[in-house]
């Protein structure tokens, strides 16, 4: 069987990927920064609004590097334990060391504060200098999951790469490929990579409902989503790249 997993930014979000079809989803906020942990009441939220799916959540405190201060692990910890506590199904982490290697005592005390609860170690893992060796302290920590491009821009020209770390995964622990997944191209990733499952975003962007605009102010940084533009998770593409897995 063929696991689906979307990346999503809210609580709509899961909605349209349970009612689309999907097992499981990937909560976070700021998507446009590669995913951050999300507020406890969009975690609470989500979970009493859906009925099938498996809520992960994802603890990532900033955008940037994956090398974290003290200070960032002790608040990561006390993140973990509260989703855990609001009832997520799984947590979503990756802690690296400067050199880049798997920061095994992070990673450790991220596990040990989830309490037993799934363990997917986020595209953090692209960064590291030995994919081999790195799935190997994956493997050895406990690890449920890898999500992974293949240490590439996207999981087709990431494909070779997977397919190893599938094959010397084994039953071990599950690499899920994810990165640039399409209807178009679905069908051509399953079969170069031979993964068990997958993830991916469905955004789809819309123009908000604001009728009163001013065009100066800018609430971001000099890179910038248009302040009145909104992306949302969309049901059909993700009923899309389901039905082109099965075709």
């Amino acid at each position: 069987m063929t696991t689906f997993e979307i990346c999503i930014d809210s609580v709509e979000g899961a909605l349209a990927a349970e009612a689309a079809g999907a097992e499981r989803v990937e909560l976070c906020s700021a998507l446009f920064e590669g995913g951050l942990t999300p507020s406890i009441g969009t975690i609470e939220t989500a979970l009493r609004s859906v009925d099938r799916i498996r809520v992960h959540v994802i603890v990532r405190p900033r955008a940037g590097d994956f090398i974290y201060s003290p200070s960032e692990v002790e608040a990561m910890v006390r993140d973990v334990r509260a989703a855990v506590a609001a009832g997520a199904h799984g947590i979503v982490i990756g802690a690296l060391t400067a050199e880049g290697d798997v920061d095994v005592p992070t990673t450790r005390a991220l596990i040990e504060a989830a309490g037993g609860v799934s363990i997917t170690f986020h595209r953090a893992f692209d960064m590291v200098r030995d994919p081999y060796a790195a799935l190997e302290q994956l493997i050895e920590l406990g690890v449920d999951r890898v999500l992974t491009s293949g240490q590439e821009v996207s999981v087709l020209e990431g494909a070779p790469l997977i397919a190893e770390l599938v094959r010397r995964a084994g039953d071990r622990i599950i690499v899920m490929p994810g990165g640039g997944i399409t209807p178009r191209n679905i069908a051509r990733i399953i079969e170069a990579t031979g993964a068990s499952e997958y993830h991916f975003a469905a955004l789809v962007t819309s123009d908000g409902p604001a009728v009163h605009r001013n065009p100066a102010p800018r609430m971001g940084g000099t890179l910038h989503r248009p302040e009145y533009e909104r992306s949302d998770t969309s049901e059909k593409l993700i009923g899309q790249v389901l039905a082109a897995s099965r075709a």
